[in-house]
């Protein structure tokens, strides 16, 4: 498996459709190595800034999809 670093820098916008939330982002991502005796992960970091931003996005995309489901599928 290929690990990665990613670090988000933006977000600059998010949709959702189809049962899935999409975001754009600006990001840096890059190879990563994985020490021995532990399992292969990608890391995913960001500013408490950006993780904010991203919070209320996300916030904001799921009840979008609430609005459109019905109340015994909430």
């Amino acid at each position: 498996m290929k690990t990665f670093n990613i670090e988000v820098q933006r977000v600059k916008a998010m949709s959702n459709g189809n049962g899935l939330v999409e975001a754009q982002i600006d990001a840096l991502v890059l190879p990563s190595s994985t020490p021995e005796g532990k399992a292969p992960s990608t890391c995913l970091s960001m500013s408490e800034e950006t993780a904010r931003v991203l919070l209320l996005l996300l916030k904001g995309q799921l009840a979008e999809v609430d609005k459109r489901k019905g109340r015994s599928q909430r």
